[in-house]
């Protein structure tokens, strides 16, 4: 039997079709809105590694992916470091992870973990930009002369209000905000009898970002005259040049 609709589709991957869609147009919407926030956070990161300093990440629930997008894989940065915590993870219970995100006064103690420090960059990713662990990264990053790139949804953001005391969302405390075009609550397809919608993008669209920042890092610091120092796929040859860096950079990234 033939379950083609009208438009000689098969209604389920109607559904499937919308999901590509709508991340096109995302990430159309990146390359058209975002294009001179990202050059100018690749450029600090870039800057920042011809300097001989360091670019950081933190991301909370789903966006700790983020964070982890730039350490250790084919490509990126060896002078990337992850802020990783175990409650972090879904690992530790997933309501344990969305309390923590929630808990005002951790992030200090997370950042005093890592030898961060003036002229450094970090990577702050939340999609709602509303909870006070990421925001206070943020603040706490800036104290300690770090320039802050936050990545978050902009619809999400204006919907919502804070949870921080300030009042203010993430967006209000970073140097540079890249927005990762989602839908407000990330997910994005509306189908009939479903309470929500379905299919989430901004982990799509974040590592996107990511990557793009890369990329132009790794331009500025060839650009300023330096050799930018990326991981080879170990599951190709490049399992000698990335010991080399990991035993470089042992003694400053503690996740190696």
């Amino acid at each position: 039997m033939n379950n083609l609709t009208n438009e000689g589709m098969d209604p389920i991957m109607q559904q499937a079709e919308r999901y590509v869609e709508i991340v096109h147009q995302q990430l159309g919407s990146i390359r058209q809105s975002q294009w001179e926030n990202i050059r100018m956070g690749g450029q600090w990161i870039g800057e920042a590694l011809l300097n001989d300093r360091w670019f950081y990440t933190f991301g909370t629930g789903h966006s700790r992916l983020l964070a982890e997008e730039v350490f250790h894989r084919a490509g990126g940065l060896t002078r990337a470091v992850p802020i990783l915590d175990p409650m972090i993870y879904f690992s530790a219970g997933a309501q344990n992870a969305t309390d923590f995100e929630r808990q005002e006064g951790a992030a200090l103690k997370l950042l005093e973990d890592y030898p961060v420090g003036k002229g450094d960059v970090i990577l702050v990713a939340s999609n709602s930009g509303r909870n006070p662990l990421p925001i206070e990264m943020a603040l706490h990053a800036r104290e300690k002369g770090m320039k802050v790139i936050a990545l978050l949804n902009a619809n999400h953001a204006a919907a919502w209000p804070s949870r921080h005391p300030s009042g203010k969302n993430l967006g209000d405390v970073a140097d540079l905000v890249l927005d990762n075009a989602g839908i407000e609550g990330d997910a994005a397809i509306k189908m009939e009898g479903i309470p929500g919608r379905v299919a989430a993008t901004s982990t799509i669209t974040g590592a996107f970002l990511v990557n793009l920042l890369v990329v132009t890092a790794v331009a500025t610091v060839q650009a300023g005259g330096g050799e930018p120092e990326i991981y080879i796929s170990s599951n190709s040859d490049g399992d000698a040049h990335n010991a080399r860096l990991a035993e470089k950079y042992r003694h400053h990234i503690r996740h190696l």
